[in-house]
Parts: C-alpha cells; sequence; structure tokens
C-alpha cells in the first residue's frame, strides 16, 4: 500500500491570515505556508520524540486502530534511534470510532506521567481492536497512576491536540492514517524503513 500526495500550500489554518513566505520558501515548489508549519511541527501539545532539536522535523498523524500505523511502529523506532538528528512529531488523530479517541485522548495524557512512547507501543501491541478496556488494561500493565491519567485525559490540552489534529488534515486535504509530513512533501500509507528515510533526505534537501 504505498500512496502519496503533497502537502497542500493553501491557505492558512483556523483563518489566520497567511503569512508571507521566508525567501528561501519562496524559492521551492509548492511550500508550505509558514504558519502551517508552525501549528504542524510546533504544536505545544503534541508528543516530540527523537532529538528535539534536530535540523528537520517528520510528522505523523495516526489511529491506534489502524492496522497500517501498527505496522509502522517498528521502522519509525528504528528511524528514530538511528537518525540522531531527527526531530518527530506524533499527531493522535482518531479517526476509527470512539475507542479510537479513547485512546489517543488516554495516550496523550500519559505524556503527563512521562510514559508516552511506552504507552503508544504497548497500545499498539493490543491484539484486537483498542477498545477503552483495552486501553486502560494497557495503562495498568505499564504502571500509570489511573486516577492521574483520567484527570488529565479530560484537560484542554487533550481536546486541543485532537481539534488540531482534525483540523489540519482537513486543511491538507490528507487521505487518512499513516500520514507522513516532512519539509512540503506528505506521503500516505505503509512504508519501509528506506521509504522514511528518503521522505527524511528529501526533506533536508529541500529546506537547506
Amino acid at each position: 500500500m504505498h500512496r502519496r500526495s503533497l502537502v497542500l500550500a493553501g491557505a492558512s489554518l483556523l483563518s489566520l491570515p497567511i503569512l508571507g513566505q521566508t525567501a528561501q520558501a519562496q524559492e521551492r515548489d509548492n511550500p508550505m505556508p509558514d504558519d502551517l508549519r508552525q501549528s504542524l511541527e510546533r504544536d505545544p501539545t503534541a508528543p516530540v520524540l527523537g532529538n528535539p532539536r534536530g535540523d528537520i522535523t517528520l510528522t505523523e498523524f495516526f489511529d491506534y486502530n489502524c492496522p497500517f500505523c501498527r505496522k509502522m511502529v517498528e521502522p519509525m523506532h528504528r528511524l528514530i534511534t538511528s537518525d540522531k538528528n531527527l526531530r518527530v512529531v506524533f499527531r493522535e488523530w482518531p479517526v476509527f470510532g470512539e475507542d479510537s479517541d479513547f485512546a489517543a485522548r488516554a495516550s496523550l495524557a500519559s505524556l503527563q506521567q512521562g510514559k508516552y512512547w511506552q504507552f503508544h507501543t504497548t497500545l499498539f501491541r493490543t491484539k484486537g481492536r483498542v477498545t477503552e478496556a483495552a486501553t486502560m488494561r494497557a495503562a495498568r500493565d505499564i504502571g500509570l497512576d489511573i486516577a492521574r491519567l483520567e484527570r488529565n485525559m479530560a484537560a484542554e490540552p487533550v481536546e486541543r491536540h485532537i481539534s488540531m489534529s482534525h483540523m489540519l488534515a482537513e486543511h491538507m486535504g490528507l487521505m487518512g492514517t499513516p500520514s507522513f509530513i516532512a519539509g512540503d512533501e506528505g506521503a500516505f500509507g505503509e512504508y519501509s524503513l528506506e521509504d522514511l528515510r528518503g521522505l527524511v533526505r528529501r526533506a533536508r534537501e529541500t529546506m537547506g
């Protein structure tokens, strides 16, 4: 399953005024607007893995009940551990129903206990559908404070992150999960480690 599409330059997210492009962006074909990139890559509610000061950012939109997202956990882990100058942003984009929405909220809430990646990978190892019960079982398995987790699930940053994911996805015309964005290029579907490395490499070349 390999489908590719360029990220749309388009108008600015949330009806913000379109910012003037940097000189570097003006020299590129179909450059992403600067304010859209800021929303995509620098949202303070989004989990960041890899090198927080990396020279390029790879963003993944995913859903815990997406079978192709499940297959991407290992390639993404290998990419992060092998590229010491890569910054990775995870965007929880629950599009497979209420179970996915519950799992996304719990996963984002786990950030407050410093166990996001552990919870993320545990949820993706779930056999069958990631239901509400399966999500809470995974939370207990990795030792999360359940009462604290439930409080944080209802907090404003979690709601803001999920709302922003839906708005970003709609704005850029994303086809579904998983979707990967680096530089000015978007990619949709299941990708190999080498595919991901190629996406990152082209982004570095484009962004200069």
